[in-house]
């Protein structure tokens, strides 16, 4: 079975996200030992909650120097809501400008949505070359959040492949999604979105035996 470690450092809904994993076919472990959190063949990285003190819990277990660590090596690694959004350059929450993991850049800043949070099911506008959502590009997914990265800035040139970057909109178009070789990441929790993020899940667990 493929080993898959929850980063378990405090913060996001690590039992659920344990649970569709194992649903989804993985042997998955919860913890934030840094030796297994490196030697899994697949690292997920929930979060919920402010993006500072995401930043911090995950600093405070040296999260992003394995986060770092792994992808320098292509490990793979998949970020679950703010566990996506700390993989940009930096998140401005009610003023204050965090600074992020830098694995992409761009900034992550509220929704000019007239109501927020955005919580519900939505769907996205999947990238037509996207892994993650082969045969449920038409499902809805689970949101709650009010930040977004709603811009993507990374030039990516031959022979490295193309990010494949997945859309959706309340009060502007937002990243739901991106795969970005062996870095990959939802806004929306698969864990809270049924049968669809079991089988996102399943399709991201596949990607890993490539």
């Amino acid at each position: 079975m493929t080993r898959v470690v929850v980063f378990d450092y405090g913060t996001g809904n690590v039992h659920s996200a344990v649970k569709a994993l194992e649903l989804a076919g993985a042997d998955v472990t919860l913890t934030h030992d840094r030796t297994l959190a490196l030697e899994a063949d697949g690292l997920v990285v929930p979060g919920v909650g402010a993006f500072s003190a995401v930043m911090t819990a995950l600093k405070s277990v040296r999260g992003d120097e394995i986060v770092d660590r792994r992808l320098a090596g292509g490990r793979p690694v998949l970020g679950i809501c703010v566990g996506m959004q700390v993989l940009f350059e930096d998140g401005v929450e009610r003023g204050v400008d965090t600074a992020g993991l830098g694995e992409w850049p761009g900034s992550v800043t509220e929704l000019p949505a007239p109501v927020l949070p955005h919580m519900g099911w939505n769907t996205v506008t999947a990238d037509p070359a996207s892994q993650l959502f082969r045969g449920i590009e038409e499902e809805r997914f689970y949101f709650v959040h009010s930040y977004a990265a709603q811009s993507w800035t990374l030039d990516v040139q031959p022979p490295f492949p193309q990010p494949r970057l997945t859309w959706a909109e309340h009060g502007a178009p937002f990243l739901a999604a991106v795969e970005n070789g062996p870095l990959s990441a939802t806004q929306f929790h698969p864990e809270k979105s049924g049968e669809a993020g079991i089988r996102l899940l399943s399709n991201w667990l596949a990607t890993l035996k490539n």
